[in-house]
C-alpha cells in the first residue's frame, strides 16, 4: 500500500465522517449514499471506508476522550476540523494497529502534514497519558477488563516501534537528518603515558605579627549603675509597705473568716464522725427501698415570694371577716337564706340542663337510625342504575370498535400521502451543510487573527506587571528600625492635666482596689442583717398560713360531702325524654328487620354480564398495541431510509386529536 493511497483513504474517512448526521441518517444509508457519490472508489477501498466508518461510529466515546484531551491539552491552536481526522488515526491505532502494523500505520501518519501529525502523536502515544487519566476516563464508559485487554494491551506492545515513529517525525520537523550507525575498527589497548610530578618546593616561613598591648579594662564596669540601685531600694521599700498592710489586715478580719476550729467543735465532729460509721454496713446486700404511700397532706415547699403573697391573701380575708363580723354587731341582715334560695336554684337549673342533654344524645341516635334506613334504600337504588348503565355500555362499546376500523383505514392513507411528500428534503439539507461550511471557513479565519493579537497585547501586559512586581519587592526589601524604648516612670508629654507614668497609675489602682473591698464587707453586712429580718417575717407568715390552710381544708371537705348527696339524689324524670327513649328502640327493630330481609341469593346474571365485558376490553387493547408496533415498525423503517418522521408524527397526532374531539359526544 504506497503513502498516497493512504493519504486518499484517509481523506475519504474524513469526509464521510464530516457529512454525518446520526440524528437524521442511518449508518447503512449514509455508507450507500456516500458511495453513490463516490464512483471511483474501489471494492477494497469501500470495504476499509465501511469498517473504519463504522467503528468510529460505535467507538465514539472512547475517540472523543482522546480528541478533546489534544484540544484541550497540546492542540488548542490545532483547527476544529480536522477533529474527524484525529478520530479515524485514534481508531486505527486502538483497534487495528494489529491488522494494519506500525509499516502501513506509518504510511498513514506519514500521509498527512508533519506538524499535525507530530503533536497528535506526541500526546497520543505519550505513555503517561495513556495509563493515567486515559485510562480513567475509558474505565468510566466500559469495564476495567474489557480497557485493560481490547485497548491498553496492543497498543502498549507495539509502543516502543510508535515512538521511534514519532522521533522520526520531529526529526523531519526539524530538517535534522537521520544518524547513520558506522562500522569501526576495535580500539587497541595501550600503556597509559603519565606525566612525572615534580618535586615540590618548600614554602617560606610567615613572619608572626606582633599583637599591640590592650588597655586595661575600666573600674567602673565592675560598679553597679546608680539606676539600678534605686529601683532595688524602691522595691524594698514597696514590699515592706506591703508586709506592714497585710499584718494590720490579718489582725482586723472578720471573726467568719477565722479557718481555724475550737476545741469543742472539733470534739462535736469526731463524735458525729464515729456515729455515722457505726452505721455503715459494707458487707450488706444492697436493696431499693419501697415506696411509701402518698400522704393525705404533703408538704409544699415554698419560696419567699409565695409565702409572702399567700400571707397578704389569708391577711386580706381576716380583714375582710372582721369587718363583716362588726357590720352584723351593727345590724346587718345575715345573707344565709339568700344563700340558701340561691343553692336551690341552681340545683333546679343543673337538673334541667341534665334532662337537655339526655333529649339531645337521644335525638341524635335517632337521626343515626334514620341515615342508616336512608343509606341502606339508596344503596338498592344505586344498584337499579348500575345495571342499566352496563347495558348502555355494552352498545356504546359496540359502536366504538366500528368506529376505529373505520379510522385506521383513514390513517393508513395519510401516511402514505406524507412519505410521497419528502424526496427533495435531503437535496436542500445538503446544500444548506456547504453553505454553513463556507461560513465557518470565512470566521475560523478572522478568529486566528484576532486571537493573534489578543496574545500579543497579553504578553506586553505580562511584562510591564512583572517590572512592576520588582520594583515593590526591592522598595518591600529595605529593612526598617521599628524598636521602641519604655521607660515606666515617666509621662506621655501631652500636657494634659491627669497625665501620670505607668508607675504612679499601678500606684492608684492598688489604693482603689482596697477602697472598694472596705466599701464591699460594709455592703455585706448590711446584707446579713436585712436577711435575718426577712427569715424572721418570713416564719411569722408561715404559721398563718398553716392555720388557714387547716381551716379551708375542714370546710372543703364538708362541702364535697353535701355535694355527693345531692348528686345521689339527682333523677332525671322528664316525660319528653321517656318518649324519645322509646321512639328510638322502635326505630332500632324496624332497621334489625329490614336488614333481615334483604339477605337474599346472589344474582348470578350482572356476573356474566361482568366478564363479558372484561374479555371484549381485553381484545380491544390487544388490537391497540398491535397497532402501535405496526406503526412504530413503520416509522423505524423511514428513518433507516433518510425520511424524516417529525412532520409525519405531527400529522398522525393532529389526525388523532381531531378524530378523538368528533367521537368525544358519542362516548361521552
Amino acid at each position: 500500500m504506497s503513502i498516497s493511497n493512504c493519504g486518499r483513504l484517509l481523506k475519504h474517512c474524513k469526509g464521510i465522517l464530516d457529512c454525518f448526521d446520526p440524528t437524521t441518517v442511518g449508518v447503512d444509508q449514509h455508507i450507500q449514499t456516500y458511495f453513490k457519490d463516490s464512483q471511483e472508489l474501489e471494492e477494497n477501498d469501500k470495504t476499509f471506508i465501511t469498517e473504519v466508518f463504522s467503528g468510529c461510529v460505535k467507538h465514539t466515546k472512547i475517540m472523543k476522550v482522546v480528541v478533546d484531551g489534544f484540544y484541550l491539552q497540546d492542540g488548542k491552536n490545532c483547527l476544529k476540523v480536522d477533529r474527524n481526522l484525529y478520530t479515524v488515526l485514534c481508531y486505527l491505532a486502538l483497534h487495528r494497529l494489529d491488522e494494519l502494523g506500525v509499516a502501513n500505520f506509518s504510511k498513514f501518519i506519514r500521509s498527512q502534514d508533519v506538524s499535525k501529525m507530530y503533536k497528535f502523536s506526541g500526546f497520543f502515544l505519550d505513555e503517561m497519558n495513556l495509563t493515567s487519566w486515559m485510562k480513567d476516563e475509558w474505565n468510566h464508559i466500559y469495564e476495567s477488563s474489557y480497557v485493560q485487554v481490547q485497548l491498553l494491551s496492543p497498543i502498549m506492545r507495539w509502543l516502543p516501534e510508535l515512538q521511534e515513529l514519532v522521533g522520526l517525525l520531529g526529526d523531519k520537523l526539524t530538517n535534522k537528518s537521520p544518524s547513520k550507525t558506522r562500522s569501526r575498527t576495535p580500539t587497541k589497548v595501550s600503556a597509559f603515558k603519565l606525566t612525572q610530578p615534580k618535586p615540590k618546593s618548600l614554602p617560606m616561613p610567615e613572619e608572626i605579627p606582633k599583637v599591640a598591648r590592650p588597655r586595661t579594662v575600666p573600674k567602673s564596669n565592675y560598679v553597679d549603675p546608680r539606676d539600678d540601685r534605686l529601683i532595688q531600694e524602691a522595691k524594698e521599700r514597696n514590699r515592706r509597705r506591703a508586709e506592714e498592710q497585710l499584718l494590720e489586715a490579718t489582725k482586723k478580719q472578720f471573726t467568719c473568716a477565722n479557718s481555724e476550729k475550737s476545741a469543742k467543735v472539733k470534739g462535736r465532729m469526731a463524735k458525729i464522725e464515729a456515729e455515722e460509721e457505726g452505721k455503715l454496713q459494707f458487707n450488706k446486700t444492697k436493696a431499693r427501698k419501697a415506696p411509701s404511700p402518698t400522704a393525705d397532706h404533703v408538704p409544699i415547699k415554698l419560696n419567699a415570694a409565695t409565702i409572702l403573697r399567700e400571707g397578704a391573701l389569708y391577711q386580706k380575708r381576716e380583714e375582710e371577716q372582721i369587718k363583716k363580723l362588726e357590720s352584723l354587731e351593727a345590724g346587718a341582715k345575715d345573707p344565709s337564706q339568700f344563700l340558701e334560695w340561691q343553692q336551690s336554684m341552681r340545683q333546679r337549673d343543673l337538673e334541667a340542663e341534665l334532662a337537655e342533654i339526655e333529649r339531645r344524645r337521644l335525638e341524635g341516635k335517632l337521626s343515626l337510625e334514620d341515615a342508616i334506613l336512608a343509606r341502606q334504600n339508596l344503596i338498592r337504588e344505586n344498584k337499579q342504575k348500575v345495571d342499566d348503565m352496563k347495558m348502555e355500555a355494552e352498545q356504546l362499546m359496540q359502536e366504538y370498535v366500528e368506529r376505529r376500523l373505520q379510522e385506521e383505514e383513514i390513517l393508513k392513507q395519510v401516511v402514505e400521502e406524507i412519505m410521497s411528500g419528502h424526496e427533495n428534503a435531503k437535496k436542500a439539507k445538503q446544500r444548506m451543510q456547504q453553505y454553513k461550511k463556507k461560513i465557518v471557513a470565512e470566521v475560523s479565519k478572522e478568529s486566528r487573527e484576532l486571537l493573534k493579537q489578543a496574545f500579543e497585547e497579553a504578553e506586553a501586559d505580562m511584562k510591564r506587571k512583572v517590572e512592576l512586581i520588582q520594583q515593590i519587592r526591592a522598595i518591600e526589601a529595605i529593612p526598617k528600625d521599628r524598636t521602641k524604648l519604655v521607660d515606666k516612670t515617666a509621662t506621655a508629654g501631652h500636657a494634659l492635666l491627669s497625665e501620670m507614668s505607668i508607675a504612679e497609675l499601678k500606684e492608684r489602682l492598688g489604693l482603689l482596689r482596697i477602697s472598694r473591698q472596705e466599701a464591699l464587707e460594709n455592703k455585706r453586712d448590711d446584707i446579713l442583717e436585712s436577711k435575718g429580718a426577712k427569715d424572721q417575717m418570713l416564719m411569722e407568715k408561715i404559721q398563718q398560713i398553716t392555720r388557714h390552710r387547716s381551716a379551708e381544708g375542714q370546710a372543703t371537705q364538708n362541702r364535697n360531702e353535701e355535694k355527693k348527696l345531692k348528686q345521689q339524689k339527682a333523677v332525671i324524670k322528664d316525660p319528653k325524654v321517656l318518649k324519645l327513649q322509646a321512639e328510638l328502640e322502635r326505630k332500632r327493630e324496624e332497621r334489625l328487620k329490614a336488614s333481615e330481609e334483604r339477605k337474599v341469593s346472589p344474582n348470578r346474571r350482572p356476573s356474566a354480564r361482568t366478564a363479558n365485558l372484561g374479555r371484549q376490553k381485553q381484545s380491544l387493547e390487544e388490537s391497540r398495541w398491535q397497532e402501535l408496533e405496526r406503526r412504530r415498525e413503520r416509522q423505524a423503517g423511514l428513518q433507516s431510509k433518510g425520511i424524516s418522521t417529525n412532520v409525519a408524527g405531527q400529522k398522525i397526532t393532529s389526525f388523532s386529536s381531531a378524530r378523538k374531539l368528533s367521537a368525544g359526544p358519542a362516548i361521552s
